[in-house]
C-alpha cells in the first residue's frame, strides 16, 4: 500500500470511530431526555405509557385528596384542561392548591403517575414552562390578574 492510501485508510477509520462515538452519545442522551408537557398537550396528544415526561401547571383548587399509604391525588391545570395526578410520597413543603407545580413521571389510563413533584420556590416564582403553557392556552391574562390581586405577579420576582 502506498503512503497516500495508508493515510486515507487511517482518516477513514478515525472518522468512522468518531461517528460511532457520537451515535452512542446521542443514543444515551435520548434515553435520559424528559420532555415538558402542559395538561392541554397531554389531553390533546397521545403519549406512550412508557414515555417519561414532565407535567407542569397549577394545582387545581379543591382537587387535593390524601389517600391511605401516603398516596396523594390532585389535578394539575393550565386553566384550559386538567390532568389527574397520583403521587406516592411526601409532598414538598411549598405544595399548595393554586400554586405552580412540575411533576415527573408517566401517563397511562387517564392518570399521570408521578415519582417526583416539584413546587415553586417563593411567592413570586412560577416555572417558565408553566407560564409559557398558560400564555399558549390564552389564560395568562386571567391568571396574571388573579395573582396581582393576591399580591404577586407570575413570572416576575421582586428584589
Amino acid at each position: 500500500m502506498k503512503r497516500k492510501h495508508k493515510r486515507l485508510t487511517f482518516v477513514g477509520l478515525a472518522l468512522l470511530l468518531i461517528a460511532a462515538a457520537a451515535g452512542l452519545i446521542l443514543s444515551a442522551f435520548e434515553e435520559s431526555i424528559v420532555f415538558f408537557h402542559s395538561p392541554t398537550d397531554i389531553v390533546e396528544k397521545s403519549v406512550p405509557a412508557t414515555q417519561r415526561l414532565r407535567l407542569g401547571g397549577l394545582v387545581e383548587e379543591g382537587s387535593v385528596e390524601k389517600l391511605p399509604d401516603a398516596v396523594v391525588m390532585f389535578k394539575v391545570t393550565d386553566m384550559a384542561n386538567s390532568v389527574q395526578v397520583s403521587y406516592r410520597g411526601i409532598l414538598p413543603d411549598l405544595f399548595r392548591e393554586g400554586q405552580g407545580v412540575v411533576a415527573e413521571g408517566t401517563f397511562s389510563a387517564g392518570v399521570f403517575t408521578a415519582d417526583e413533584v416539584l413546587a415553586k420556590h417563593d411567592e413570586n416564582y412560577m416555572p417558565p414552562e408553566v407560564a409559557d403553557a398558560l400564555k399558549k392556552s390564552g389564560k395568562w391574562d386571567d391568571m396574571s390578574e388573579e395573582m396581582k390581586r393576591q399580591g404577586h405577579v407570575p413570572g416576575e420576582t421582586t428584589k
